[in-house]
């Protein structure tokens, strides 16, 4: 039977919005402006990314706050979806005559291309970009051999770094040898696969230029525009973290905050990350102790602003059962002595408003 919840640990639920909204309301004194909070996890088995679903409760807080001089948004991500950026930007940039990202700490790959779109990047000590090259994946693209029904993402510059090698590195540039290439390459990867990859290059490579001229609109910013497309399309894997003094050297519109306003936003963070629980492994043996099943529910990700808070609550059932064995021949599994099986059954993911 399960178990209810007997400790903090195993339910999270509203944290310390007071704290949260009390920090926010003075980075908004110190930037003039106000600021919409959007705070993905990255605890493993409970990671949230930027979603489609989230555009519309940013919309929604847009509404509350107005039309506004200038809205911050507030951002930390491991990333998301390829194209729900566009929206959230477009959305913020109809409300805000000037639109800034505040990064604390990391907005990476989709929340990259966020930043991309707003008129100033204030990052502090610890913020980091990463390159936005994303990866495809549908039902032609290689099986995992460990697992033939999990399909394997590709790297559209992986594809196009072993074009490059061959043709660079290697030399391979007579007609045999660059057919010889492609088959090579063909023989590991469907063709209709590597067809979505070059749909996702153009895509990925149109949508940070039209994000980029958004706000550079003068001719030696649109003179950057090329440099900075290739640094954060071809250059680097897409794990690098570009610091706020690289982001500055490649062309974007980095600011780096006074000591003051550092501090304000890592208030701010320290916040978000303890209420989010990002420094702590979700570890689901020590929540059930000797318990056969436990309940838990967390929030994962905020979407939050002065006016109103919504959390992605996640949660679900823990339970441990004995490991067993199936051996060839055997008409019944085996159990096995010692080993225990643990369970993650998600019975909750959604977006809440939070009073």
């Amino acid at each position: 039977m399960t178990q209810p919840p007997q400790s903090p640990e195993e339910t999270k639920s509203s944290g310390h919005k007071l704290d949260r909204i009390a920090a926010m309301r003075k980075l908004e004194a110190k930037r003039g402006s106000k600021i919409i909070a959007f705070v993905t996890g990255d605890r493993p088995n409970l990671v949230t990314q930027i979603g489609d679903d989230s555009v519309r409760l940013i919309h929604e807080h847009l509404s509350l706050l107005g039309p506004q001089r200038m809205i911050s948004l507030f951002l930390y991500t491991r990333g998301g979806v390829l194209m729900a950026p566009q929206r959230i930007v477009q959305l913020i940039r109809e409300y805000a005559k000037t639109f800034e990202v505040i990064v604390p700490y990391r907005a990476h790959s989709a929340g990259t291309l966020i930043c991309l779109g707003a008129d100033k990047i204030v990052m502090a000590k610890l913020g980091e970009l990463t390159p936005v090259d994303p990866s495809t994946a549908n039902d032609f693209n290689p099986q995992n051999p460990l697992n033939p029904a999990v399909r394997i993402p590709i790297s559209v510059e992986d594809v196009i770094a072993y074009l490059a090698l061959a043709k660079n590195q290697a030399e391979l540039t007579s007609e045999s040898t660059r057919l010889e290439v492609f088959r090579a390459l063909t023989s590991q990867v469907n063709v209709i696969a590597l067809g979505n990859v070059r749909r996702v290059y153009n895509e990925i490579r149109s949508l940070v230029d039209s994000l980029l001229r958004l706000h550079m609109t003068t001719e030696k910013e649109k003179g950057k525009i090329p440099s900075i497309l290739k640094t954060l399309t071809e250059t680097y894997t897409h794990e690098h973290p570009i610091s706020r003094t690289e982001a500055q050297r490649i062309g974007l519109k980095a600011e780096i905050p006074d000591d003051s306003l550092e501090s304000m936003i890592m208030d701010l963070y320290g916040i978000y990350e303890k209420d989010l629980l990002l420094r702590d492994p979700f570890n689901p043996d020590s929540l059930m102790g000797t318990k056969p099943s436990v309940q838990f529910s967390y929030e994962t990700a905020y979407v939050e602003s002065t006016a109103r808070t919504h959390a992605f609550i996640q949660g679900g059932t823990i339970s441990k059962s004995q490991a067993t064995l199936q051996l060839q021949g055997a008409p019944n599994p085996i159990p096995v002595p010692g080993l225990d099986q643990v369970t993650i059954k998600l019975t909750t993911q959604k977006w809440q408003e939070i009073p």
